[in-house]
């Protein structure tokens, strides 16, 4: 039975529980459950502190674990990143006064406070800087006022928090953040049970990117219109009754299917989004 490390709270749980459902898996239907089992695809859930979970994955005594990218690297755990998920994104970034630091070869001598000091001490490592790193839990906005540091380190999703504590960003990001699925460095990500479950995770990824489209184009037009809907891999074509014509059948980024549409009638095709919520013909 694969048994899987999960968030139990924060902004990784809640789609971390619904990607997993729509990937065919059952979920808790309680905050307060901490494990449940599905039989039927023969997976455990363990439902942990996010920061925690890529270190009881490097222990091997879980397979699998969702976490974030940051809290991967910060936990200094032995796993790996073996999936993107695509959501939970966020940017990891200096902080200060205005106008007091511009980048992180300013940093020299000074004191950052975080609450990720494995991701801000490699960081400074990387890049020869001698400065202190003072650990702080939870929000750190405060710390430049209250005289703990001169300059902060944390997750920048919108700036608001920063802004309202006077602060600003500076020099370039330290690291991108998302959503991933880690394993043991070192195990066998071949594993069929996992490669099961990553298939799942990356079929739900394409049913949320990619809308299926169908179009009608004459046979002089299909390299072009092909150009503009290679698909996956590639896309179906198939010859109609009418002499001169092909039916095509491509998944299109969906962001992009309304655009692609327009390009398509300019090539005199017929298209229709079948798998969008609201079909659209041309």
């Amino acid at each position: 039975m694969l048994r899987i490390a999960v968030p139990n709270k924060g902004s990784l749980s809640g789609p971390a529980a619904e990607m997993l459902h729509e990937a065919g898996y059952q979920q808790r239907r309680e905050s307060k459950e901490l494990r449940i089992v599905d039989p039927n695809n023969e997976v455990e859930f363990f439902y942990l502190r996010p920061r925690d979970i890529a270190i009881y994955v490097s222990s091997g005594r879980l397979d699998i674990g969702i976490t974030g990218r940051d809290l991967l690297v910060d936990s200094g755990a032995q796993a790996e990143e073996i999936l993107p998920l695509g959501f939970a994104r966020s940017t990891f970034r200096f902080a200060g006064k205005p106008g007091t630091v511009s980048g992180v070869k300013d940093l020299a001598g000074l004191t950052v406070a975080t609450s990720y000091e494995g991701i801000v001490a490699g960081h400074l490592a990387e890049h020869g800087i001698d400065a202190s790193v003072v650990h702080l839990d939870g929000a750190v906005e405060t710390a430049i006022e209250l005289g703990v540091a001169e300059v902060i380190a944390d997750v920048v999703e919108t700036g608001t928090s920063l802004r309202n504590a006077g602060l600003e960003v500076f020099g370039e990001p330290i690291m991108t953040s998302e959503a991933v699925v880690v394993r043991r460095t070192g195990a066998d990500v071949e594993e069929p049970k996992v490669q099961q479950f990553l298939r799942r995770l990356q079929g739900v990824l394409v049913a949320r990117t990619y809308v299926m489209m169908d179009y009608d184009c004459r046979v002089e037009q299909l390299e072009k219109a092909v150009a503009l809907t290679p698909g996956l891999e590639s896309p179906t074509v198939s010859p109609l009754h009418n002499e001169g014509w092909v039916a095509v059948r491509a998944m299109v980024p969906a962001k992009k299917a309304q655009r692609i549409m327009d390009d398509l009638y300019d090539l005199g095709a017929r298209a229709i989004l079948t798998t969008a919520i609201h079909a659209c013909r041309l």
